[in-house]
């Protein structure tokens, strides 16, 4: 470990790497991969084991399922094509997604199903970019009709249950009504499963073959993909949702037949990538230096500012703060005030993190943000999902001890 000027102290690290430890040897964490780095300085720590019950230990290019990390990277083929010009921030969406035209939306967002009154305007890019399009997850109104029938139609992509191909999907979605007016409220999630399917609809190619040859490649993401191939499938640990009342370790998603097994039928903008620490620090460290990679330009300089830019008015974020306080978002996680186009943005100072710090966590206990006043980057990828505390007090305590390491 390096002294002085390098980015981080060695008394620092030691400190990141000796609370990183605790929590494994809590029993409630099996392992973990960590990644920081900082102006040229990068440390990486793999510790504990591929599953609870011990086993191969973890590693470096141990791969995991991202789930809600996989928004910031999902969004770079939709800001290419704010680049070139094949979209434009304020037109409708209908010419390309038919399902989202003459919407009808809920007199009352708890309202029933058919209690609906017609859209003020259509649904635009902008819309879906903020998450503002009108319908959302939303784990404030868990149990109304709305939220229900998203369960029912399995619009959440990232549930135990396959989602169906796009078009299908694109259906089920246009069916239902919306619960806010387009532009009215920011909602979770949805709006990004729908700009995968704008991405493939105006490039006529699968979504993940854009995202693969625009993103992935060009940053040298080898090991991000919506699947993991046979070849590579012992690098993937069992993701585990414990028992929210005993802590009971119970296994959500296997490795080997698992659904990260085969290529899935819907590509989704919203989750569904599997990676490493390694993999996403190309990517996090490519917004910080304005979108460029080496000699390659990924994204424009401006696009990364707006992705990484909070886009949200005061009354738009009032249900960022919901999310924010909901308990199973506890230990500091959602609490950045903003929102970028797919990713969080600090707009004030809560904690050890600077204003202007963008990222997000993933349920399936993933954290990846990137700090541009301090140049730092920081990746945290565990296989304990957010059904209990733990993943979220040790992402918490992750952050914590990584802002204490710098070293001026």
């Amino acid at each position: 470990m390096k002294n002085g000027n390098s980015g981080f102290s060695g008394r620092g690290l030691r400190r990141l790497h000796d609370v990183l430890a605790r929590h494994v040897e809590s029993g409630k964490i099996p392992g973990l991969v960590a990644l920081v780095s900082r102006g040229a300085e990068t440390h990486v720590e793999a510790l504990g084991t591929m599953r609870h019950e011990g086993g191969a230990p973890m590693r470096r290019d141990t791969l995991f399922r991202m789930a809600s990390t996989t928004k910031p990277v999902a969004m770079a083929p939709v800001m290419v094509l704010l680049d070139e010009c094949r979209l434009r921030l304020d037109e409708p969406v209908e010419p390309w997604l038919p399902e989202l035209a003459d919407r009808r939306v809920l007199k009352r967002s708890d309202g029933p199903l058919d209690d609906t009154v017609p859209a003020r305007r259509p649904i635009t890019v902008r819309d879906l970019l903020s998450s503002t399009f009108g319908i959302g997850m939303d784990v404030t109104a868990a149990g109304s009709p709305i939220q229900a029938a998203i369960q029912e139609q399995e619009i959440f992509t990232q549930g135990r249950v396959p989602a169906p191909e796009p078009d299908e999907w694109m259906r089920r979605l246009g069916s239902l009504p919306l619960a806010y007016q387009p532009g009215e409220r920011w909602q979770y999630h949805i709006s990004h499963d729908v700009l995968a399917v704008l991405v493939a609809r105006i490039t006529g190619r699968p979504f993940e073959t854009v995202l693969r040859e625009r993103v992935l490649e060009p940053l040298g993401m080898k090991d991000t993909g919506y699947h993991v191939p046979a070849g590579r499938i012992d690098r993937l640990p069992p993701s585990y949702a414990p028992d929210p009342q005993t802590g009971k370790f119970l296994v959500w998603d296997e490795a080997v037949g698992g659904q990260y097994s085969k290529p899935p039928a819907f590509q989704a903008g919203g989750g569904g990538l599997v990676s490493t620490v390694d993999d996403f620090h190309a990517y996090f460290r490519m917004l910080l230096n304005h979108g460029t990679h080496g000699t390659e330009r990924i994204l424009s300089r401006p696009a990364v500012q707006l992705m990484t830019t909070n886009c949200l008015t005061p009354e738009q974020q009032a249900a960022r703060e919901a999310l924010a306080n909901n308990t199973q978002m506890s230990y500091g996680l959602g609490r950045h005030g903003g929102w970028g186009y797919g990713m969080a943005v600090r707009t004030y100072r809560g904690d050890y993190a600077s204003v202007g710090q963008f990222g997000w966590d993933g349920g399936t206990g993933t954290s990846t943000y990137a700090d541009p006043a301090e140049q730092l980057t920081g990746i945290l990828l565990t296989q304990v999902g957010m059904s209990t505390g733990d993943s979220a007090r040790l992402i918490h305590d992750f952050w914590t001890t990584l802002y204490q390491a710098i070293d001026d």
